[in-house]
């Protein structure tokens, strides 16, 4: 029985394929023939956008930088280029010869006036300063002894010499008119009467001898003494403050306001005062630094003779730089050369800048738009241009013109150079904020489709 029993649950397991299978919907197979179509449609589009892309040039572009500037409208009567120059510049040279035993700046600095700039070695001009000051001392007892006269020791010293003298003049007298008798009676020889006669003859001219000096001790030296000593005071003292001018010198100090420009000159090398030779020869030299009050700024223009009519003293103008074109400076004209430029047919004018400020450096180039008189203006702010790479513009059939990024496309546009500037061209026929292609491919025309590199 249990045999059977299992028998019959194997049999149980068998597949009745009398019994038909279930079938699919057929709207199940559409669906998936529709899903295979779309993803190969899908494929086949991606794949010609890849090739179709791959044929559009890739470009960089740059923002074109705008210029302006507030104007008066119609005022603008000539516009010229230029460069900044300081009014005045100085060699600072030394007085004196002698080699350089400190510098105290660089260049670039600032510096104010009379301040030490160079020191020399100064050891043989202070001990020639200190040997006329001396000779000064000197000169300066001897006048003040000739002025003050005899001492009143002095003037008593004369007059006791005097009275002394005087006794020893009445003693010789009586002597000698003693011996006189006494040589006529035979008692004395006539040798004792010539010997008193001498000694009375030699008191007697004492006396007189110092009777004028006690007479010149109580006036005085002598008025062309004392003006000869006050002479020598005063030459001694010029030679005091030429010692002192050679010593002062040694410490070179800055004559003016204003900036070190150039420093030519080290520590340890020999300036002078004489011709100075050229660095180049190891020589002395001549300067040891150049400055300028950069305050006090011109601008350089050599302006057609055409133009020029157009000109009149003290004419204003509006200036701005390559550098910092968005800044601009008043300016007025300050000189007119007074004789023209045969070879250039120019004429040069300089024009005062009336706001300088720390932006401005000598040698830099600068535009200058002069403006016409002050009547019924009315000031507005105008384009000036714009400045793009100098790789940017190219010529087409004789014209400049640029590539622009716009919408997708390549389109030209015609400009006009205005100047040369160190970022770039200012060109007219932009106004500012156009996408400018740098690095366009030779064959890129007008409208080709490109695609802009990030």
């Amino acid at each position: 029985m249990a045999l059977e029993a299992k028998y019959g649950d194997l049999h149980s397991l068998r597949i009745d394929r009398t019994q038909k299978e279930p079938e699919e919907p057929k709207w199940s197979k559409r669906f998936i023939l529709a899903g295979i179509g779309m993803v190969v449609l899908l494929g086949i589009v991606v794949l010609a956008a890849r090739l179709l892309s791959s044929s559009i040039p890739e470009v960089q572009t740059v923002r074109a930088k705008p210029v302006t500037s507030s104007s008066n409208s119609g005022d603008t009567v000539l516009q010229a280029a230029g460069y900044i120059v300081a009014h005045h510049t100085i060699s600072v040279n030394s007085k004196v010869t002698g080699r350089i035993a400190w510098i105290g700046v660089e260049k670039g600095d600032k510096v104010k006036a009379g301040q030490v700039l160079v020191r020399l070695e100064d050891q043989e001009f202070r001990a020639q300063a200190e040997q006329a000051r001396g000779a000064v001392s000197m000169a300066r007892a001897r006048l003040q002894q000739l002025e003050n006269g005899s001492r009143p020791e002095e003037i008593d010293q004369a007059n006791a010499n005097l009275d002394e003298a005087r006794a020893n003049l009445a003693n010789a007298k009586a002597t000698l008119e003693r011996t006189k008798p006494l040589v006529q009676q035979g008692v004395f020889s006539r040798q004792q009467l010539d010997d008193a006669q001498a000694k009375y003859d030699s008191a007697q001219q004492r006396v007189q001898s110092l009777e004028k000096a006690y007479r010149l001790s109580k006036i005085g030296p002598r008025q062309e003494e004392i003006a000869n000593a006050r002479g020598a005071l005063e030459q001694a003292q010029g030679q005091l403050a030429y010692a002192q001018s050679l010593l002062d010198a040694t410490q070179i100090r800055a004559p003016v306001t204003g900036t070190i420009l150039e420093r030519t000159a080290e520590k340890g090398e020999l300036v002078t005062a004489q011709f100075a030779s050229g660095a180049d020869t190891g020589g002395p030299r001549g300067s040891v630094v150049t400055l300028a009050d950069l305050t006090d700024l011109q601008v350089e223009l050599d302006i057609s003779q055409n133009d020029f009519a157009k000109l009149s003293p003290a004419q204003k103008a509006v200036l701005s730089t390559d550098a910092y074109p968005d800044r601009e400076y008043k300016g007025q004209i300050n000189e007119i050369a007074p004789m023209a430029n045969r070879q250039k047919a120019t004429l040069q004018v300089k024009v005062k800048v009336l706001n300088p400020d720390d932006y401005l450096r000598p040698e830099e180039n600068a535009n200058v738009r002069f403006v016409a008189d002050e009547k019924n203006k009315t000031t507005q702010t105008v384009s000036s241009g714009a400045i793009v790479p100098t790789s940017t513009v190219h010529d087409n059939g004789g014209k400049r013109v640029v590539l622009i990024a716009f919408n997708g496309r390549a389109t030209m546009r015609e400009v006009k150079v205005l100047s040369q500037r160190s970022d770039g061209y200012l060109v007219d026929g932009l106004t500012g904020g156009e996408d400018v292609i740098v690095n366009a491919p030779a064959d890129l025309k007008d409208g080709d489709r490109i695609k802009i590199k990030q």
